[in-house]
């Protein structure tokens, strides 16, 4: 039974399918990070072991393992003798993340020529699910559309490595996100700005993707970090 203190529970039991007998941390760690991706799991939400391990049909050990790993990631906290803790982010947390984004995500750009077709689909494919979720007034849609979004776009390296550091980074990138207390207007302006790069991309003019990619970076780190420093 889900309790008033844990209303994820509920969320991540539909998340137990995911899951098979001899699951590992390693796979409960996905499902916690990609519910942070989703937006499901907000900075300085309480997990608790009991509520997530019955969600999830997993050990304590198992789930304890799970945690330590997203606690590495930079993911989750755990404060002793209070439990663990969905990660609370700061200014200097927001600089130091889009410096690694304008090293990964530009030079993935930069030499995308070559990149398989599908690649290139898929960055056009999360802006245009981005447009979707906003016609639906969808805006915790249009986010996480915008994370598949930078994720198309670092997968353009065509780099396992790349691939799984981005999804780590776009995790804890999802958490400053919830800084910005209206939605809508910190996620619309981007949706144009998305399109233009994807069809930059499209059309082969990767130097001006890049260009415009790193207008976007300027951007959205000044507003990020304006916004936390109001929250002091």
């Amino acid at each position: 039974m889900t309790t008033a203190e844990d209303p994820f529970a509920d969320l991540l039991a539909g998340d137990r399918t995911l899951l098979d007998r001899t699951s590992t941390a390693e796979r409960v760690a996905d499902v916690l990070r990609q519910r942070i991706i989703d937006g499901a799991l907000l900075p300085g939400t309480r997990l608790s072991e009991e509520s997530v391990g019955r969600a999830l049909a997993v050990s304590r050990n198992t789930l304890r393992e799970a945690f330590r790993l997203l606690v590495h990631e930079r993911l989750l906290v755990h404060e002793f003798h209070r439990g663990v803790f969905v990660r609370v982010l700061s200014a200097e947390d927001v600089v130091d993340l889009y410096r690694i984004r304008r090293m990964l995500e530009t030079s993935a750009v930069r030499y995308a020529e070559g990149a398989a077709p599908e690649l290139v689909s898929a960055v056009g494919d999360a802006v245009t699910a981005g447009e979707e979720a906003a016609k639906q007034e969808h805006w915790m849609g249009v986010g996480t559309a915008n994370m598949r979004f930078h994720e198309a776009l670092a997968a353009l390296a065509r780099s396992p490595r790349v691939d799984e550091i981005m999804r780590q980074l776009l995790a804890e990138l999802r958490l400053a996100f919830h800084v910005m207390s209206r939605p809508r207007e910190f996620h619309e302006p981007y949706l144009g700005l998305n399109r233009s790069i994807a069809d930059l991309i499209a059309a082969g003019d990767l130097a001006d993707a890049e260009r415009r990619l790193e207008e976007y970076f300027d951007g959205a780190e000044e507003q990020l970090v304006t916004a936390y420093q109001l929250k002091r």
